[in-house]
């Protein structure tokens, strides 16, 4: 057998910096959701690269904060879970946005648990000044010794390649531990769900779109045909806000169903009869039984 190396690498910012748009853009494939609001993603989430000899394990973790609720409490902890037994740390911040007390936290841990990381300086095609990040790339090492430092964007793809040639040195020799097609640890209901959110987070403004837990209740292929069925509860925490998830004459909730249910189908390569229902739990980010229930604890 050919040598194999393997690297485990966690991805940890701020929230918003770019960590889940920069896994989907090293893995070619959305395994995270995205969105513009903060805290999309709330769990570790798994993405496996293999490329020849080389086997990247990322874990994407939520953005770092200062947690209000006790799922936030569960974000946080799932942050630290995600930063042991790693080879590596990648910090992705955004190179438009000084150093903030989040990055500074950071770092401490890198050093508290000494641990090498990559600063991944993203959002370089929103840089009206390219001089500007020298000195933001100074201010970082100044507090930290990086392995490297790498500008990309991640949405586009520019400077991605560099990191994953920057990773892999911290590979160790040894067999792969995912067969060479296995993408992520994500179950299909859970994709699913997440499709769902994303698509909600979207559409919906202001603080409604944190009250909102995704389950997949059904999830099956029709026998001799290729329609896949998905039943989903939305759930939220007033019920004001189902009224607003379901909008007028259900117009809302129609188009992030009809959204999800075309992402669906590009990704399991089938059609999809999605249906989805919105049901109140008052205040469930605050009542451990029903985070762990929708699968958000660390």
């Amino acid at each position: 057998m050919d040598q194999q190396y393997s690297a485990f690498v966690a991805i940890v910012g701020r929230p918003n910096a770019g960590k889940s748009s920069l896994l989907n853009t090293m893995l070619g494939q959305k395994v995270a959701i995205v969105s513009d609001k903060p805290q999309t993603t709330r769990t570790r989430i798994m993405g496996v690269l293999t490329d020849g000899a080389y086997q990247f394990v990322f874990i994407d973790t939520p953005g770092f904060h200062k947690p209000r609720t006790a799922l936030g409490e569960n974000m946080i902890k799932a942050v630290g879970n995600g930063m042991d037994d790693v080879d590596v740390c990648l910090l992705v911040a955004d190179c438009t946005r000084e150093i903030s007390p989040i990055e500074e936290e950071l770092m401490a841990r890198f050093r508290q648990k000494k641990l090498p990381a990559i600063l991944v300086l993203n959002k370089i095609d929103l840089l009206e000044r390219k001089e500007d990040m020298m000195g933001r790339i100074a201010r970082y090492c100044e507090r930290f010794d990086f392995a490297a430092v790498v500008p990309v964007c991640a949405k586009n793809g520019d400077g991605v390649e560099a990191v994953k040639q920057e990773i892999m040195p911290f590979a160790a020799e040894g067999v792969h531990m995912f067969d060479a097609d296995t993408l992520t640890d994500q179950p299909e209901r859970v994709l699913a769900a997440e499709r769902i959110r994303e698509k909600l987070l979207r559409l919906l403004d202001r603080e409604i779109p944190h009250g909102i837990a995704v389950v997949t209740e059904r999830f099956s292929q029709r026998p001799d045909s290729d329609v896949l069925d998905i039943d989903a509860t939305i759930f939220c925490e007033k019920a004001s806000h189902k009224g607003i998830i379901i909008g007028k004459g259900g117009a809302t909730l129609k188009r992030a169903a009809s959204m999800a249910r075309a992402d669906l189908e590009a990704f399991f390569g089938c059609r999809v009869n999605l249906q989805c229902w919105v049901k109140v739990k008052e205040d469930w980010r605050n009542r451990e039984g029903l985070i762990h229930t929708f699968g958000l604890d660390a």
